[in-house]
């Protein structure tokens, strides 16, 4: 059984440290620049943010009603059947690993531009691959020294990311003598998609905003490790997404107004377009300094994510809905950490990063799969929820009146953004540029329809060796048994 070692703020912090502006605003800066460029990049912001605290509104309850480790896949389970669960689940699934992916990689082409800035690091592919597997290494051994650990970093990361942005903002607003006009920064557009049509690159650009804000479950996913969780996972959920929604449209416009040379911060030699802002507006060693907090704080970011996806992994085979589930589900007896799934969770993110060894758009299909894999499995407890209607007993954090309304909005944008993501995102459509996201969604989805056939018998009833299904952990925590 996993220890209640969290209190409230640390819960937050976990779902705060996921979202990390400083991870996916910076990773994805490049790719937005392309998308629609300033214009979207800052207006995206505010409306993605807005629909995104509806989602995490409605999330919210339902988690208030149903706190533990599985999350997503018990509360579809509990509200609409076992089938409900298990897809809900496998897709939860496949968004986590896919974070820890994007998350981590991010963090990896960072660290080879301070490389680069430093002792001449080449950051190839090869090269970056190296890096990225460092630190899925260290974010694994972290997480298995216990969520005490965790929580604490976590608790770090907050005031990291929120002092890293004060001061990247503060200082390019100083030091640069020249700044790109307000004009250019909330109005200007660029479109290198290669699509004619200029909405359809500004909705692909979109894809920055929503796979920023995506992992605040993990306080959902951390909830069996939470005092009184029934509130506090729920409020951590709201309040990371809005304090990240004014830190991030800060962060953007501070970096887009120290802007230089537009095309040259595109092709920057370091590999990462903001790297190039801060090397234009402050020089080696300025860049060199900030450049480190911000990959500190995508560290903090992916350590967080392993941390979540791991507790979604050993409550999903607590449920027996893995193949291999009686191995992830296994708890070390001394830390009160589940110690395969969290390998399990680094080796299967490692995979889903390897075709960017040779594909130059593969990192935006990375980020993708977050986005199309997680954000369904947001919306279908919340969706599950609105059709059982009365039948939802409502925790101690609700709505009220506004559950309703909030709740279909929230399903409305899911569905949309989830085709979106589905879609190419350049053109012309090649075996290199192609978004093969939609294919990793459809693996995943032929898999769980065929385990389903084969183990549904099991899932939800563990054997006597395990530490008890997701349904009967809920039922402790909700004060049942």
């Amino acid at each position: 059984m996993l220890a209640r070692r969290m209190g409230g703020f640390g819960n937050f912090a976990i779902s705060f440290s996921v979202i990390s502006i400083l991870s996916g605003c910076m990773t994805l800066y490049g790719f937005g620049l392309g998308t629609g460029g300033p214009a979207v990049m800052l207006w995206g912001w505010a409306g993605v943010g807005l629909f995104v605290l509806l989602v995490g509104m409605a999330l919210a309850e339902v988690t208030s009603a149903y706190p533990t480790s599985g999350a997503l896949y018990y509360m579809a389970d509990r509200l609409g059947g076992r089938r409900w669960g298990w897809y809900t689940g496998w897709l939860n699934l496949l968004g986590l690993l896919g974070a820890i992916a994007g998350i981590d990689y991010g963090a990896a082409l960072f660290t080879g531009a301070l490389l680069n800035l430093q002792f001449g690091f080449d950051p190839t592919p090869g090269s970056t691959m190296l890096v990225f597997c460092a630190i899925l290494l260290l974010h694994a051994v972290l997480n298995l020294f216990g969520v005490r650990l965790v929580s604490l970093l976590n608790s770090i990361s907050v005031w990291w990311h929120l002092a890293g942005v004060a001061l990247i903002v503060a200082v390019l607003a100083i030091v640069p003598d020249h700044h790109q006009s307000a004009s250019f920064v909330f109005t200007g557009f660029v479109n290198d998609t290669g699509w004619s049509n200029p909405v359809y690159a500004a909705a692909i650009g979109l894809l920055l905003a929503q796979y920023t804000f995506c992992g605040y479950d993990a306080s959902a996913h951390l909830s069996e490790e939470t005092a009184n969780a029934s509130v506090s996972a729920a409020r951590g959920i709201v309040r990371s997404i809005w304090v990240s929604w004014i830190a991030g449209f800060v962060l953007l416009a501070g970096l887009t107004f120290a802007i230089q040379d537009y095309t040259g911060t595109q092709n920057s030699p370091t590999g990462v377009p903001p790297a190039q802002i801060l090397l234009d507006a402050l020089g080696t060693d300025g860049a060199t300094a900030l450049l480190l907090v911000v990959i500190v704080a995508q560290l903090f970011c992916g350590n967080a994510e392993v941390a979540a996806a791991s507790r979604m992994v050993f409550a999903f085979s607590r449920d027996n809905a893995l193949p291999g589930s009686t191995l992830w589900r296994r708890v070390s007896s001394r830390t009160q950490t589940p110690v395969p799934a969290v390998w399990l969770s680094v080796v299967v993110a490692c995979v889903l990063a390897l075709p960017s060894l040779y594909s130059p758009t593969a990192y935006g299909a990375v980020t993708a799969i977050n986005v199309i894999g997680i954000t369904p499995a947001y919306a279908l407890p919340i969706l599950l929820r609105l059709r059982a209607g009365d039948r939802f007993q409502r925790g101690p954090w609700h709505l009220g009146r506004w559950s309703r309304p909030v709740g279909w909005l929230a399903v409305v944008w899911v569905a949309l953004v989830t085709v979106l993501f589905c879609l190419p995102q350049s053109s012309p459509i090649t075996v290199d540029s192609m978004n093969y996201a939609v294919i990793a969604l459809a693996v995943v989805l032929v898999l769980a329809s065929v385990w389903w056939y084969v183990a549904r018998r099991a899932y939800g009833t563990p054997d006597a060796s395990s530490y008890g299904s997701d349904r009967e952990q809920a039922e402790i925590a909700e004060g049942i048994v």
